[in-house]
């Protein structure tokens, strides 16, 4: 079932915020990797969201969102994750060891 709530509060340093809503009594948490937005995912007080919420206890709050998005317009599609290349994640290291009173420098590479 979609709710529609109020976001109470957003901390985007901490990635947190409560929305509230006639679904749940006292609050919903919201962690920002539940906001089906692209790009950056932030939700603004007193702004409308629609949500999927679950009963239990988080940071203090009986619910904990699912799913939210900005609006009352149609529910987002879930966002697949893509398998990123390999060289998305690739670092190289080199050291050069250059000892006292020796003329040819060590390299190794990592």
């Amino acid at each position: 079932m979609t709710s529609m709530g109020v976001v109470r509060s957003f901390d985007p340093d901490e990635g947190w915020g409560v929305i509230d809503g006639p679904d749940v009594p006292g609050g919903c948490w919201v962690h920002f990797s539940a906001i089906a937005v692209e790009g950056f995912r932030e939700l603004t007080p007193g702004q409308q969201v629609s949500f999927h919420a679950e009963q239990g206890d988080q940071d203090g709050f009986g619910y904990r969102a699912l799913k939210a998005w900005p609006g009352v317009g149609a529910e987002p599609p879930d966002q697949v994750a893509t398998p990123h290349s390999p060289a998305a994640y690739q670092s190289t290291l080199t050291l050069t060891f250059d000892p006292p009173g020796d003329d040819h420098p060590v390299q190794t590479r990592h």
